[in-house]
């Protein structure tokens, strides 16, 4: 049991830092309980820059930083097994996918946070069945259509409560 958290250890630390600040979402996937949710929150302090920006450039960069995850996320699985807690990268991808195209008030990132977290928690389908593929495409892709219902349902809430 020891030598196989020390192989572990060993196989972690072999990864470059770059990957594991990016896969750990800057540090956030550390948190001692609920790092998914930590990883959210990293999102939406990592997403309010843009909010001064055009949702064109916000789109790109959350693909850029999808296509960087799945690649981090492999990394880690490979490293240290599947779904690691502290891999929270796919949590502000997925934040952010919640959040792409709509108004930035207080009560939209608000709404879309808990949404998402209820989205990412029951993972409901084809969430669920996407965290079976492999290569880091499992942990991206939950969050993400974790994500899209997120956006989608904050979408019909807002043509019907004067929130945005």
């Amino acid at each position: 049991m020891q030598q196989l958290a020390a192989e572990k250890q060993s196989n972690f630390l072999a990864i470059p830092v770059f990957y594991r600040l990016l896969a750990t979402g800057f540090g956030s996937g550390y948190s001692p309980f609920a790092s998914g949710t930590a990883g959210s929150l990293a999102g939406i302090v990592l997403y309010l820059p843009f909010i001064f920006i055009h949702q064109f450039f916000f789109l790109a960069v959350t693909v850029l930083f999808f296509f960087a995850g799945v690649i981090v996320s492999a990394r880690m699985e490979r490293a240290i097994g599947d779904d690691p807690s502290i891999v929270v990268i796919d949590e502000i991808v997925g934040m952010w996918v919640s959040l792409l195209f709509l108004p930035a008030s207080v009560w939209v990132i608000g709404i879309a946070f808990i949404l998402f977290r209820l989205f990412d928690i029951f993972k409901p389908s084809p969430a669920r069945e996407s965290e079976a593929l492999k290569n880091g495409w499992g942990i991206m892709m939950d969050d993400i259509i974790a994500g899209l219902y997120t956006n989608l349902l904050v979408r019909l809430l807002l043509l019907f409560l004067p929130i945005g």
